[in-house]
């Protein structure tokens, strides 16, 4: 297993995610030595959409994506919705582009990026309603549980979760990647 000793991860999330795609990433990075973080536009703690509550460490108003070696986007329709209007989680995320670390997304977490206009010719997956929003940013869209763009990480649902994890963390342990861009 990749070792991820010494690396911090920032997961954006509020109200309304898809609890597995926040606690199963979580676990993975962790358990492999990372720091993981939870941003989130609200404070005290966010709810997931089966209940799991979990305590926002900072606002993502003001975050350094310096300050980290990567991103995770859990789906979960209403907060992937919330945070895709909310100026700051879509400026933060695009950073990570612009400094080539990598991005897990999953589910609807996908229209971050779209708002973030860091899909344009990358290939990658998400809930199949996404679809049409990610091709028409300039994404190729492809139906598979996990993909690999040079550091950006998709997969679709909760099922895809053990893939999904699996390569968040190989990418976040080769650090940065040249073709990741804004």
């Amino acid at each position: 297993m990749t070792d991820l000793t010494g690396k911090k991860v920032a997961f954006v999330a509020t109200n309304g995610y898809e609890d597995s795609e926040l606690t199963s990433p979580w676990e993975a990075v962790t358990s492999a030595g990372a720091t993981a973080v939870l941003l989130s536009p609200e404070q005290g703690e966010i709810e997931g959409k089966k209940g799991h509550r979990q305590k926002v460490d900072a606002a993502v108003a003001g975050a350094d994506a310096a300050e980290f070696d990567a991103l995770v986007l859990p789906g979960g329709v209403v907060n992937a919705d919330h945070l895709r209007m909310d100026g700051d989680a879509v400026a933060f995320g695009r950073r990570f582009f612009e400094q080539k670390k990598p991005v897990g997304v999953i589910c609807h977490g996908g229209w971050l990026l779209v708002e973030a206009d860091v899909v344009n010719g990358r290939t990658l997956t998400s809930y199949p309603s996404l679809k049409t929003d990610l091709r028409n940013a300039g994404a190729t869209w492809v139906d598979e549980e996990v993909v690999v763009d040079e550091g950006l990480v998709s997969s679709r649902t909760p099922d895809d979760l053990p893939a999904f994890n699996a390569k968040v963390v190989e990418e976040i342990g080769e650090g940065k990647h040249a073709g990741q861009s804004a």
